[in-house]
């Protein structure tokens, strides 16, 4: 059958690739504006060129302050999280023996050659789609930046801002 049990695909694929697929799969073309492809070439066996990584872009928003802009390059075997900001901790998991990504490997210094070619990969990736140019936003609506009164102890923040 043409998704036959058992089947394991090392191949990056991400949700962007869901579209064209059931596109595909109706006999119809994957309109240009999609960013991802069919796998369906890959479900049936073929052997066609894929690609070796996937970008993940996430910028900063308003009315979300905790969560910074942060971009990643994910391959078959690697995940390398790279944080812009006060946040700067980046991340790097060996997804074939560490799936569940527990071990962060970006002091290791094993792994400095790879981090490089990653952090490479990714930047000339972001180059490519005008990722570098963070975008900035109009306000739309009000910002989720309450605090909780019951939760670790505040800095200084104005008594409006903390919730009972």
């Amino acid at each position: 059958s043409l998704f036959g049990g058992g089947m394991i695909i090392r191949d990056v694929v991400a949700n962007i690739d869901i579209g064209p697929t059931v596109l595909n799969v109706a006999g119809l073309k994957t309109p240009q504006q999609m960013q991802g492809r069919s796998f369906l070439p890959l479900l049936t066996g073929e052997d066609v060129d894929w690609r070796d990584g996937l970008l993940y872009e996430y910028y900063w928003e308003r009315n979300f302050p905790q969560t910074p802009t942060m971009h990643a390059w994910r391959t078959d075997k690697w995940k390398y999280i790279h944080y812009v900001g006060i946040w700067d901790t980046d991340e790097l998991y060996d997804l074939e023996n560490d799936p569940e990504e527990r071990y962060n490997l970006i002091n290791d210094p094993q792994h400095k050659e790879t981090i490089a070619r990653l952090k490479d990969q990714m930047f000339s990736e972001l180059e490519s789609t005008d990722g570098m140019s963070i975008p900035l936003y109009r306000h739309r609506g009000n910002s989720q930046n309450l605090r909780s009164a019951e939760g670790s102890e505040p800095g200084d923040f104005p008594p409006w801002m903390v919730v009972e």
